[in-house]
């Protein structure tokens, strides 16, 4: 058993059958096509981690005021599709494990319901964890760019149009995906709008960091220091590309496992790099147990305020 239904029901493609998958671990290379074996207290592990770490830093966020503002309200939306993957997945995993136990019985109906509903529930967050990256990322661009009218352009009211856009549009595609989460149609749109987000935020964080060089450069030439405002956007500009680097690495894996489900479901080292699916999961997991350290140590305000959430001082 794995974790992450939704992502289940893609460990392989629908239309590989089981003699072509054998032959494939043969021909592909023996031993190391097994794949690895995860145990289930490892994913539990994990997602009580990043369950932990991501309520800490909602809680930082409503707790101080000064952390009110556009950009940490979609930090803490982040944090909030990061702790809905950690419930989901431990929600299925006591589910699956009273099942298999037989201290749960329930009919094969009302099964696939709880299934369809912890599957939706994922892919939700997921969807809405790319996507908050990508607004935050723009809503740094912003600040950068636009910094004298930033609060009039990134007013709180859009702020909350935006976040219950994700959130709308997050639910509505994941419902699709697991109505048709056998359609290679279905599967080319997710992987579209994954390399999107990906290039868009690639766009920004160059653009931001060429003009931070310019800038710093600048400063070079006529031995001034540089501005508390620039260096703090220099700061941002890195935590983003941090995030982003992080996200890419824990998502890339899962995101090439649907491009060659799509494309060569049947070959040999395709087949291979399918076996591996558990640790693609275990590296989406990391992803929400990784975002939230960064918030908190390159954040001084967050971080502050994460010492006086654990310290109970209210």
């Amino acid at each position: 058993m794995s974790a992450l239904a939704p992502l289940r029901l893609l460990r392989e493609p629908s239309n590989a059958s089981e003699g072509n998958q054998s032959n494939a671990t043969v021909g592909a290379g023996g031993g190391w096509c097994q794949g690895l074996d995860i145990p289930n207290e490892l994913f539990l592990a994990l997602g009580l981690v990043s369950l932990v770490e991501n309520l800490l830093v909602v809680a930082a966020i409503l707790k101080n005021r000064n952390l009110h503002s556009p950009t940490y309200y979609f930090i803490c939306c982040l944090a909030v599709s990061d702790m809905l993957v950690s419930i989901s997945n431990l929600a299925e995993m006591l589910f699956m494990l009273l099942l298999e136990h037989g201290l749960l019985v329930m009919r094969p109906s009302i099964v696939r319901h709880m299934d369809s509903v912890i599957d939706t529930l994922i892919c939700s967050s997921v969807v809405s964890s790319l996507s908050f990256l990508g607004v935050i990322a723009v809503d740094r661009y912003i600040t950068i760019f636009y910094a004298l009218r930033y609060h009039s352009i990134m007013t709180l009211q859009r702020a909350v149009a935006t976040m219950a856009s994700v959130w709308l549009a997050s639910t509505v595609s994941s419902a699709v995906l697991i109505t048709y989460y056998r359609s290679n149609t279905v599967l080319l749109c997710l992987i579209g709008f994954f390399l999107f987000m990906l290039v868009l935020m690639l766009v920004l964080y160059i653009h931001m960091f060429a003009l931070a060089r310019h800038h710093l450069h600048s400063i070079s030439s006529q031995q001034k220091p540089p501005t508390a405002h620039r260096g703090g956007s220099l700061k941002g500009a890195v935590t983003l590309t941090i995030l982003l680097g992080v996200f890419f690495i824990c998502w890339g894996p899962f995101f090439f496992h649907l491009i060659l489900i799509v494309t060569c479901p049947t070959n040999p080292f395709c087949t291979c790099f399918f076996s591996y699916f558990n640790l693609f999961l275990i590296l989406i997991i990391c992803n929400s147990v990784i975002d939230p350290l960064i918030y908190a140590f390159r954040s001084q305000e967050l971080r502050r305020t994460l010492r006086e959430v654990v310290t109970c001082s209210w």
